[in-house]
């Protein structure tokens, strides 16, 4: 028989990157956990697996999205925030606010050089929870 726990965990980001919370998660994590399930309450932030070890890929992730969904771009009616605020709702919407991953020995099941991140979508620093369900 299977159960569950949810946890919260806030991450204080410093505007717009990916801020690692892997072992933030980790350390949520039972022994006997089997799967994780994580969930961003958010909806101009995102979660996301990515290399992990080399930053210029974060960089070229950024320089792709900032090509690929300009701020303050004309197009975007809904600038209640600023001119990042649309952008930030395409990118959240283009990424993802859920994952799932399997775990081993109570540690999420990664490969070597994957990493798990919040990725903040807006140029201010942001309050950001992240819903941590585990399941045993």
């Amino acid at each position: 028989m299977s159960s569950s726990q949810t946890k919260t965990i806030q991450v204080e980001t410093q505007g717009r990157g990916l801020y690692d919370i892997g072992e933030r998660v980790n350390e949520q994590l039972d022994d006997d956990c089997r799967l994780c399930h994580l969930f961003i309450l958010h909806t101009s932030a995102s979660l996301l697996i990515t290399e992990n070890a080399d930053p210029q890929v974060h960089r070229d992730l950024e320089t792709w999205f900032s090509t690929a969904v300009p701020d303050g771009d004309p197009m975007f009616e809904h600038t209640a925030e600023g001119p990042d605020d649309m952008p930030a709702h395409v990118r959240s919407a283009l990424t993802q606010t859920d994952l799932l991953i399997p775990c081993s020995a109570g540690r999420l099941a990664l490969g070597t050089w994957q990493g798990i991140y919040v990725w903040e979508h807006r140029h201010r620093a942001h309050t950001r929870r992240v819903l941590i369900t585990q399941i045993v």
